[in-house]
């Protein structure tokens, strides 16, 4: 539960960033490419505490109609 709270802050903390960064006029590079870094790290976190599909055969049966 921690794990995604912290992944979830990084998220909008990179995202708000290099929003930020972006809506300048005088665009400040490194910290576009900070914002989007902490984004994709957060989303990374995120994304390897989901488990894949189950490779389990479906054992639900089926009614055959005749």
């Amino acid at each position: 539960m921690k794990k995604n709270t912290i992944s979830y802050l990084l998220i909008l903390i990179g995202g708000a960033v290099a929003i930020y960064a972006n809506a300048e006029e005088q665009q400040n590079t490194l910290i576009l490419v900070l914002g989007i870094l902490v984004l994709m790290f957060g989303i990374y976190r995120l994304s390897s505490t989901i488990t894949s599909k189950s490779e389990k055969e479906d054992t639900t049966t089926y009614i055959e109609e005749e």
